[in-house]
């Protein structure tokens, strides 16, 4: 294939050293170079954000800045860095920071008509500080009835994702939790153990899974939830479709629910792994992003 003459970063993280993620950055650096693109594997670790009389510059083991840069980390920080370079990320560090927050993925979307479980937030408390009055967590739990869904605001893969029966264990979640950022939501009983993955390439659907648990109310395959390729109703791609618009996110895989009466929003990951839905259904979401960006690329040069 002709080169696009691109050349880009994939940055990962430098400190997760687990196999999925490895096999991802190579993954992903197999298609660019499929795409004509020259991609190096940069790992957030090997670079120093930097300002220096108020000047932004970046220290680290490279020869120079790519043209654009493909983020599959979490370093808000380090992403952010890279757009005041004037280097265009994908996704942004603004997107990334949001989808990266339960709640503050779901304050987002408010607004928007978006449908969604009821979700209430719990008061502010700091570090050290110990709730020891609970009225307003009880109040919580009435509102939002037993079973409920406590879920941690940062997590991934289904962990930190816990179902509470009773009153008592949810006052003891609130303690366990201290200020660590969570949400709570009813539970969708009408999709318990299943959920759909729907993977947004700008605005189209570029693949889909479902997927199903007979042992666990979470359906993430971490959990040992199963998968199987799923075509989605227009219903469901128009609401992947939106949520990915609204919060500005150039590709995510966005997860819905079974509600009774149409899907619902259960979370949008800007950073979704790729390989379990390549598996599922055969598509390589990669080849679609890569297409996507130079697009992009194109576009900005013209204008």
């Amino acid at each position: 294939m002709k080169s696009s003459s691109l050349h880009c970063w994939i940055v990962v993280n430098g400190y997760l050293q687990h196999d999925k993620f490895s096999s991802l950055a190579l993954f992903l650096q197999a298609s660019a170079v499929r795409k004509g693109i020259s991609a190096d594997l940069i790992r957030n670790s090997n670079l120093i954000p930097v300002i220096e009389n108020g000047t932004p510059l970046l220290k680290g083991t490279f020869e120079k800045l790519p043209d654009f840069v493909l983020f599959m980390d979490k370093d808000i920080h380090l992403a952010r860095h890279l757009e005041l370079l004037g280097l265009p990320v994908y996704n942004s560090s603004t997107a990334i920071e949001v989808c990266d927050s339960k709640a503050k993925t779901h304050q987002a979307l408010a607004n928007h008509g978006i449908p969604m479980p009821k979700t209430l937030f719990p008061p502010f408390t700091y570090e050290g500080i110990e709730r020891k009055n609970l009225d307003a967590f009880k109040k919580i739990g009435s509102e939002l009835g037993y079973p409920l869904v406590v879920k941690e605001a940062y997590g991934s893969f289904g962990e930190q994702v816990y179902l509470i029966p009773s009153e008592h264990e949810f006052l003891e979640m609130v303690n366990k939790l201290g200020h660590r950022p969570f949400i709570m939501q009813e539970f969708i009983e009408h999709s318990k153990g299943r959920d759909i993955r729907v993977n947004v390439v700008g605005n189209q659907v570029i693949a889909s899974m479902q997927r199903k648990s007979e042992h666990d109310f979470r359906a993430n395959m971490t959990a040992g939830g199963e998968a199987s390729s799923y075509t989605p109703t227009k219903e469901e791609s128009d609401l992947a479709i939106r949520c990915a618009a609204i919060l500005g996110v150039d590709f995510a895989g966005v997860d819905l629910l079974f509600g009774e009466d149409g899907p619902l929003l259960c979370e949008v990951n800007s950073n979704s792994h790729l390989l379990n839905i390549y598996e599922c259904t055969g598509i390589n979401i990669a080849d679609s992003m890569f297409d996507y960006v130079m697009d992009d690329m194109r576009k900005r040069k013209e204008s």
